[in-house]
């Protein structure tokens, strides 16, 4: 891609343990594994997209998803330290905060 952004995510979650990369999967996903297929079978398929400035400065800004959509809405952060922060920021406060019933 010739995305800054898209670059970094993929060097970000390269670089995660298994078990958080599930955690990101979820996140995005609704659930911890790939279908048969793997991604190009997710259906929607997986989108990633820019998230437009908020009023807060991007480096404090979280990622967002819309789970049913498989949609990510990722700030364009600085670095790919800043975007691994605050991806684990957002995984892990969000982890189980959301369930269907």
């Amino acid at each position: 891609s010739n995305s800054r952004a898209a670059r970094l995510l993929v060097e970000v979650l390269c670089d995660l343990p298994l078990e958080t990369k599930r955690k990101f999967l979820s996140f995005c996903t609704g659930c911890p594994r790939l279908p048969v297929g793997g991604l190009s079978a997710l259906r929607p398929p997986m989108t990633v997209v820019k998230k437009e400035s908020s009023r807060a400065p991007t480096e404090q800004q979280l990622p967002s998803v819309m789970t049913c959509a498989n949609y990510l809405k990722l700030p364009d952060y600085p670095s790919a330290a800043v975007l691994r922060d605050r991806l684990l920021v957002a995984l892990f406060e969000a982890d189980g905060s959301f369930h269907l019933s």
